[in-house]
Formats: structure tokens, sequence, C-alpha cells
């Protein structure tokens, strides 16, 4: 069969190495799987197909250092895991049975108990004994807190599998960015960052849940599977019919060639793992220093770092020799990722090293303060109406007198006209058109907070170039937030007694966990700010999966949500917010308005304040093009997120009420929370349009340093 595409050249700095115990783990996970009934008679594989395919093999490439046992238990993992993966397409993809499907997958986490004493049900199919069997011989050496961490992306790498099935039932094909987040989960890269815990170290749990070990997570995540679709898109796409492939996703977004699509792909791929790097050496160190492990608990995360390096290797070598994947001619005409047998010249490696240490140094080399002109707005399409609070005006009035109260104008940051221009109560009063007086004086306060601070971390601590500073504000302000009663932290600015005000209003009549669960997501915001300012001090673009996750926090997102789901109760249960249709429509909604705002935003951002974080620049720096055509990918990004929300109000949000058995309170419930969702993004639209903090006549009126008749505001004082 002829191949649909050239394979690209492959970014692979590390060398793979073979583990010695292949051998061994070989003929133990032969064994295994016909004692679990997974070959002949089991009408997914025989004997051959298991040969051919060599899991012992892969996993002897990607854990190169474990011993023998750990090896084979590693390796029944992933003879399990891809035998579920053909057993899910034989029995309920090619037939399109989702209620089958779905009766399946509910019972595979009883296999997974975080206390082994529990007991487990009698397993019914190959699947569920090889789960049993491998869980009770994997979890006593690890902790409990590994053990909900690999249950949970267990758990998602199987119900992640119905998003799939959806997706062939409707014949729809995802869009990029719902395509990299759901391929993460259905991919079970996260699940194979946990056997490579497994196969190296544990990672301590202080820093399990941070923003640098997650990233190195996702990170890996991506590029494994971003390299897997590229060697598996003839099978998926051409014999299986498989709509989840990152060439299919690309080739349908942009209207490309396949060939143009991979290539894309593949610059993905390289950008990942630059990412991966950039974080090893920048941020992990970091947060190691911040949290204070010891020597023992850093050597830890250094060999899980290095363990999932190995896989990236090991894993792309496994790829070139497996009779399940498009590889034909791909080892001798490629020269990444070795130089030994495999018709290497010298002049192709320096070629590659040149092209990769191209797009490494682009992120870097953004030049500052270019004049761009007027943002160029395209035509947004908004399917919602817009609604205005009647209380907007005495919202204007109170806002006005709450900063004053607070001392915002008094920093060298804002003054009245800023405020004015701003007029953030116009976007309260379309976020939430039906709230009370007192509700919408509190939004907009919120709002008018969580903006300052946002022009308050680049412009104060950029201009003096004070990571450290700003870092200490962050923790500052998450003592300002007491969960369990405390007396909250005596204020030192207006930021502080700003949010000392906010969250005690706020949070009066709340239990303690909702609290907590306000307070993470205002601690999101705050850290993303520092995020940011170490890229601007840094100069670096950034990565654009990364940028688009990170917007989300920039923007506020999270501690919007948070508000809005106050309103509604008891009635949606927390695994509801939790479920993968739910968190698929908030973050389409987030997208939309994060990217919206970027689309207003660019000359501000761009020609006056010096500003990286756009994602019109982060497309033109990634694809090295201009800038209309780097608005008309974000336009269409924009638009194509719009749609997805539509999809899953229209399409997975009943199956969810079924899923989930909702009562019809909470199928209410959850309809008001769609309809804030939709007030929130058309005020946001309605707000960009209206106000002039966007519009070039205003922004070339004013200065865009500190205000130029007061000093900047005195650094807040060490914690005490």
């Amino acid at each position: 069969m002829t191949q649909p595409f050239e394979l690209p050249h492959f970014y692979m700095p590390h060398p793979a190495r073979l583990n010695p115990h292949v051998d061994e783990a070989r003929a133990h996970s032969s064994e295994w799987a016909r004692e679990m009934g997974m070959l002949e008679g089991s009408g997914v594989w025989e004997q051959a197909d298991l040969d051919a395919h060599d899991y012992g093999l892969l996993c002897a490439y990607t854990h190169p250092d474990c011993d023998g046992p750990a090896l084979s238990l590693i390796t029944d993992w992933y003879v399990w895991v891809f035998f579920f993966d053909d057993h899910f397409l034989e029995m309920y993809k090619r037939s399109q049975d989702r209620v089958a499907g779905k009766a399946h997958l509910d019972r595979l986490p009883l296999f997974m108990p975080l206390d082994l004493s529990t007991p487990v049900p009698e397993p019914e199919n190959p699947v569920e004994a090889g789960l049993a069997d491998l869980w009770a011989r994997t979890v006593p050496r690890m902790s409990q807190d590994w053990r909900r961490r690999f249950a949970v992306a267990t758990e998602h790498l199987l119900n992640e599998s119905l998003w799939e099935l959806s997706n062939i039932n409707e014949g729809r094909i995802a869009n990029p960015v719902e395509y990299i987040e759901m391929r993460r989960k259905v991919g079970g890269a996260p699940w194979s960052a946990g056997l490579v815990e497994y196969a190296t170290a544990e990672v301590p749990a202080s820093v399990a849940e941070s923003r640098p070990l997650r990233v190195l997570m996702e990170t890996f995540s991506d590029a494994v599977h971003l390299r897997n679709d590229l060697f598996s898109y003839q099978r998926e796409v051409e014999d299986e019919g498989e709509n989840s492939n990152g060439v299919l996703v690309l080739e349908t977004f942009f209207g490309c060639t396949t060939q143009e699509a991979a290539d894309t792909v593949n610059d993905v791929l390289t950008s990942r793992l630059h990412q991966f790097e950039h974080t090893a050496f920048t941020e992990v160190p970091a947060v190691a220093l911040e949290k204070g492990l010891t020597p023992d608990e850093v050597a830890a995360v250094a060999a899980y770092t290095k363990g999932l390096q190995d896989w990236q290797s090991g894993g792309h070598e496994w790829h070139l020799r497996s009779s399940r994947y498009m590889n034909e001619n791909a080892r001798g005409s490629k020269p990444w990722p070795g130089c030994s047998g495999m018709g290497t010249s010298a002049a192709d490696v320096r070629a590659l090293l040149a092209t990769a240490g191209a797009e490494r140094l682009r992120a870097y080399t953004h030049v500052p303060y270019q004049k761009v002109g007027p943002s160029q707005i395209p035509d947004i399409r908004m399917p919602f109406p817009l609604e205005l609070s009647p209380h907007l005006d005495n919202a204007r009035r109170s806002l006005r007198d709450w900063v004053d109260r607070m001392g915002i104008l008094a920093e060298g940051v804002w003054d009245e006209d800023k405020l004015r221009a701003y007029d953030l109560p116009l976007c309260s009063a379309g976020l939430d058109p039906d709230a009370t007086p007192e509700a919408l004086d509190l939004s907009a306060q919120w709002l008018a907070w969580g903006t300052y601070g946002d022009d308050y971390y680049p412009l104060v601590y950029g201009h003096r170039r004070d990571l450290a500073a700003a870092r200490l504000t962050t923790a500052r302000l998450s003592d300002c937030m007491p969960v369990a009663g405390e007396a909250p932290l005596a204020p030192a600015n207006a930021m502080e007694r700003g949010l000392v005000d906010l969250w005690l209003r706020t949070t009066a009549e709340m239990t303690p966990e909702a609290r907590r669960t306000l307070k993470d997501a205002i601690n999101v915001m705050t850290e993303s700010w520092v995020w940011e300012l170490s890229n601007q001090l840094q100069n670096r673009v950034p990565d654009p999966v990364d940028y688009l996750e990170m917007r989300r926090a920039t923007f506020g997102s999270d501690l919007t949500l948070s508000l809005c789901r106050m309103g509604h109760g008891p009635a949606i249960p927390p695994e509801v917010y939790r479920s993968g249709p739910v968190r698929s429509l908030e973050n389409a909604a987030m997208d939309f308005a994060c990217l919206l705002n970027d689309v207003f935003s660019y000359q501000k951002e761009i020609e006056y304040e010096g500003e990286i974080h756009n994602a019109i620049l982060v497309v033109q720096s990634f694809f090295g093009c201009d800038y209309p055509t780097g608005l008309g990918i974000v336009h269409d990004l924009m638009s194509q997120r719009m749609r997805q929300f539509e999809h899953v109000v229209e399409h997975e949000l009943p199956i969810l009420y079924e899923d989930f058995r909702l009562t019809d309170e909470g199928r209410a419930a959850m309809q008001q929370y769609v309809a804030d969702l939709r007030n929130w993004m058309a005020g946001i639209l309605n707000w960009h349009r209206e106000v002039d903090r966007y519009k070039a006549d205003w922004l070339a009126s004013r200065a865009h340093g500190f205000l130029p008749d007061r000093p900047p505001a005195v650094p807040v004082p060490a914690l005490g």
C-alpha cells in the first residue's frame, strides 16, 4: 500500500537505548497474555499479532534501565492497554455500540481499589482479568498519592474512549485545541508517565501537581501522541476509519494537503519537546527550591525527567520497527534519530540541527514595540443575544467609590481616565444581566481587581525585572484568602487591600471546601501572571499549546467560572463539573473569550506594551507568518471553539444527563449554567467592542508606562 505522506525529519536529541532484559520481558508478556485470555479465542489477537507488535521491544526501549522483573511488569501493562484499545475497537467502535461500550468501561475502575483489601468483582473478560492482576502486582510498592494519580490517568484513558466513539458516530473531526486535550486522556501518555515513575523514581507529592511537573507530563504526552499520529495515520484513518488523528485534524482545520498537515504536526511535536526541555531546565529547579525538596527528592525528579526523555527516544525507535505502523523506508531515509547504520550523511545532520536550532531561536527573537497599526477586527460570529443589567449606572458609581477606598488609583498604574476607558461594570452587566445590584457591584469589583493585577505585574515587576518580588507578591496574595476562619494578612498595598475586602464579602457564607475551590482559582490566576513575567524577562514567545492553556489562567477564567458555579448549589454534583463534556464546554467558552481578547488587544499589547503573550503573535512566531495570516488562523480557531461549545450543548450534554441520571432540578441547573456561559461570551464581546481600552485613538493619547506625575509603587514588604 502506498504511504499517504513522507514521514518528516524528527527532532530526537537523546539516543535510544535497549534494556538488556528484553527477551525476558517478551517471554513473560506472551505467557501472561495467554493466561489472561487475550490470545487465541479472544476474537482480537492471535499469537502472531502479539509477536509482530513486540511490546517487549517497546518497553525495553522506553525503560532502558530498570531490572528484569520491573520491565516484565511494565510490558504486561502495555500488552493490556493495547489489547484494551484493540478490544474496544472490535467490540464497540466497529459496531458503534456506545451503550455497551459505556457499560464495559463503567466496571473497570472497580478493579483499581486504592486499598488492596477492598474486594473486586470476578473478571468477565480478558480486559478485566488483566487489569485486576496488574493492579494487585503493581500498587503495593507505590504510595497512596501515586495510586490515586495512576488510577485517575487509567480511568481517563478508558472513559475518554467514549469521546472517540461519539466522534465516530457523528462523523465529526475535532478542532486542534480539543484534540490535543482529549488525546492526552485517550492516548494514555499520562498513564505512561505513571509507569515511568514506577520504573525510575516516584515524584514527591509536594510537587506532583505543580505547573512544572504537570508541563513535563503534558509535553511528554503531546509529543508521544503526535509522533504516534504520524506513524499510525495510514492504519487509523485509511483502515479503521478513525477521526482522532492529529494529521487529519490539521488537514481538516487548515484545508491543506496530508503532507502539509503531517509536516505541521511534526513542527508542533518539536515545539512540545522544546517546551519540555525549557521546563526541565528553568521551571523544575525553581519549584524544587521553592518547595524545599531534599536532595533525594531532587534526585527523584531528575530520574523521572530522564525517564520521560528515554521514553521519547525509545518510543520513536519502536515505531520505526513495529509492524503496527507506517514506517516504510523511515529508518534508511531519515537522518535522525541516530548516526549508526542509518544511512546518515553529515550534511543531513547539519541541516537538521540548523533547522531545529532556528525553530528554537525564533521564539526568542521577537522585537518588542513594533508598530503594527490599529488592530484588525474580523467578523466575529456571536450566536447568543446580548442582555445588559439595568443596574449598570449604579455599578459604575459603586466601582468608582470602591477603587478610591482601596487606593488603586494612588499607585501609579491606573488613573481616572484608565478606569473610565476600561468601564468594567459594562462587562459585568453583560456577564450577569439578571444579577442583583449588590451582586453586580461585587462582580465589577472582582473584574477591576483582576484587571488591575494583570496590568500591575508587568508594569511594576517587569519594569524592574524583579521576578523574586513578583513571587513574593503572589505568595502574599494567597495569604489574603483564609479558608478555615483564620485572620487574613494585614494588607500592605491596594492590590492586597482589594483582595482582602472582596474575599471577606464573597466567602462569608461559604463552606471551607467552597472557599478552597475559589482560592485555588485565584491562585491559578496570580501564579500565571508570574509565568507571563518570566517569559517576558526572557523575551520568549510561548509554545502555542502552552500559551493557549495558560491563557485561560491569565485571563482569570477559572475565577469567573468559580463565581458562576456558586449560584447553582448542590443540584449539579461535583463529578458532573469534572466530566469531560462539561470541561470541554467550559474550555471552549474560555478559549473563545481569550482569543477574542487577543484579537482586540493586538495593537495595545504588541505596539504599546512590548507584550509577547498574544495568540496572534504566538501563531506568527510559530508559523513564521505575517499579521493578517496569524489573525486569520486565530479567528478560525476562535470560530471553531464557538462551534464546539454549541456541539457540546446539543450533542454531549443530553448524553451526560443520562449517564449521570441527573434529576429535573439538576438538568435545569445545568441549563442555567449553559445560559450563564452564553451570557459570559456575549457580554465579553460587547465589552471589547465598546470600551476605549483597545481603540487606536485612545491608545495613541496615553502614556503606557507609569503615570508621569507619580513614582512606581513601593514593593510589598517581606513576609513576616
